[in-house]
């Protein structure tokens, strides 16, 4: 029966009890079903439910070493970039019978490194990270430890780890040629800090457009902003109207669609017409791009299938002993809309 003292079920003995089993095949039930007769799984099913009973994972994980569970540590929970390949991730672990923590560095690499000491301690399966520095010696020494690792939406060259991410450089490319082929020839470039590699990824592919068109790198007026938030891109457009008329840029690439909408909104508050008198290019394309006042051209990136993947390789590391890391890096697409188009 249920203890009657608060905060308590019934044990792993009431249930071999209750059923009339052994202990063993409680456990077996739990861990190896597929060992016990369909009746004798049903017995012990109904015990359960009966009293009311609550598997102790924690006990479990420790026996067993490690947990059923993936972390993913993502770089900003406020961008709905991140929020996606956590879908991806959860997608996978469901398919694996796993649970996924998430944790939020905000871009603090303080709080990431406490994140990542308390996952290691929690002894979970794996952790897949979008790193704020991908050369963090916590990264190296995490599976040297025991604790896979596998690196999202940052390309990572080493033998420690996988890593999955789009190809920014590209992506910085394809925006910046978008813009040159439709005739701007002042255009800026919104992002920052440069501490974060998708920002210093993404504008050398607009220069390398630049170069291309045999145009100087200088052409790429830099606007740096403190974060990748809508309120940075806001104070990017007021910087942008302040400039003097000859050198005020017809476009502007941003280092994400979160900046590019800040950006927007700021344009329709001054009164400056978004595609004709500044056309506005995003990168991420997610969902609230399409749905923005001005429909937003951006560079989009397979957010889901990025988390996805990221997962697969980590549960295929935390138990496959011949796994060979892998470096898969996607190719995004320019998708045009209004907001560089003029077309409604």
């Amino acid at each position: 029966m249920v203890s009657e003292r608060r905060g308590q079920t019934a044990g792993v003995k009431a249930v071999a009890a209750a059923a009339g089993v052994s202990l063993g095949t409680v456990s077996n039930v739990l861990n190896r079903p597929e060992m016990v007769s369909p009746v004798t799984r049903a017995k012990v099913e109904a015990a359960m439910t009966q009293l009311g009973f609550v598997r102790n994972e924690s006990a479990r994980q420790l026996r067993a070493g490690s947990s059923r569970i993936l972390a993913y540590l993502m770089l900003d929970a406020g961008n709905p970039f991140f929020t996606d390949v956590a879908k991806g991730v959860e997608e996978a672990a469901r398919a694996a019978g796993l649970s996924v923590f998430l944790c939020n560095s905000n871009e603090d690499a303080s709080r990431e490194a406490d994140y990542l000491d308390l996952l290691e301690q929690q002894r979970v399966q794996g952790v897949l990270i979008t790193p704020i520095d991908q050369h963090s010696s916590r990264l190296r020494n995490l599976p040297a430890r025991g604790t896979p690792v596998v690196v999202v939406d940052r390309a990572i060259d080493d033998d420690q780890h996988c890593s999955v991410a789009v190809n920014d450089v590209l992506g910085g490319e394809l925006a910046i040629a978008h813009l040159l082929e439709l005739g701007h020839e002042r255009i800026a470039y919104v992002g920052g800090p440069e501490t974060i590699g998708q920002v210093t990824d993404r504008r050398a592919g607009g220069w390398a457009a630049l170069r291309k068109a045999g145009r100087p790198a200088s052409d790429l007026i830099e606007i740096n902003t403190g974060a990748l938030t809508v309120a940075e891109g806001r104070g990017a457009g007021q910087r942008l109207a302040g400039l003097p008329a000859a050198r005020r840029p017809t476009a502007a690439f941003c280092a994400n669609d979160l900046l590019a909408l800040g950006l927007l909104q700021q344009c329709v508050t001054l009164g400056i017409r978004v595609s004709e008198d500044l056309a506005i290019v995003g990168y991420d394309d997610i969902e609230f791009a399409a749905a923005a006042a001005v429909p937003l051209t951006s560079v989009r990136q397979p957010r889901q299938l990025l988390g996805r993947t990221a997962a697969e390789l980590l549960l295929d590391e935390s138990a496959n002993p011949d796994h060979e890391h892998q470096r898969v890096i996607f190719t995004p697409e320019l998708v045009v809309r209004t907001s560089t188009s003029g077309a409604g």
